[in-house]
């Protein structure tokens, strides 16, 4: 049988490290109707281009690491290197970076991708040292190359995920600064028929906090 070799979408989708590949076409857009305007603009790959920033916030499991990943998929098919990590795996590897003496080579090999999109921003508190790193990764990228981040944390919570509150602040100003800040709502679709209609809230306030 004939074996067709790879698109250069294909490479790149493969090579960005998605935990599964899901599309912005098979979103169930019935349970989150109000950014779909939103993901369809974003789906074109422009923000890369622009070098502009995307951040998902709202309770687990609303559709936050599925919407990013169809992004990085979109924008892979528009010509974009993606990388795609927890927030947990890039400190992991900025620290290994770090204690090789190499951060400042991998912050400008990681510059060289168009798109990195960090999942579960908030999930686990990060120390002092992690989250200056973070930080770093966050500065090296402001208005050079994009970011998705997802969150189910508002951005009032995130002084207590990076342990310093200016710290905190500054980052949420560069990612913000250029940025499009959609807010998902609504139960867990992994909760669907189990007879559970609700998680331990973690409040989603206004983007503006």
């Amino acid at each position: 049988m004939l074996v067709m070799p790879a698109s250069g979408a294909q490479l790149r989708i493969r090579a960005a490290g998605f935990p599964a590949r899901k599309t912005i076409e098979e979103f169930d857009w019935d349970a989150q109707p109000a950014v779909r305007q939103q993901i369809a603009s974003l789906a074109s790959g422009g923000f890369v281009t622009e070098a502009r920033n995307v951040v998902l916030l709202g309770p687990p499991g609303t559709g936050k690491t599925h919407l990013a990943t169809g992004l990085g998929i979109a924008a892979a098919g528009h010509g974009h290197r993606v990388l795609f990590a927890t927030a947990t795996e890039w400190v992991t590897r900025l620290t290994d970076a770090h204690r090789a003496g190499r951060l400042p080579q991998e912050l400008v090999r990681l510059r060289r991708y168009g798109l990195i999109i960090v999942d579960e921003v908030g999930y686990l508190p990060f120390e002092q040292d992690a989250a200056n790193l973070f930080f770093q990764l966050v500065s090296s990228r402001y208005e050079h190359a994009s970011l998705i981040l997802t969150s189910n944390l508002p951005f009032s919570g995130w002084g207590g995920v990076f342990g310093d509150q200016a710290v905190a602040a500054a980052m949420i100003d560069r990612v913000v600064h250029h940025a499009d800040v959609l807010t998902l709502k609504g139960a867990s679709y992994r909760l669907r028929n189990r007879g559970i209609d609700t998680l331990p809230s973690i409040k989603t306030q206004d983007t503006a906090d």
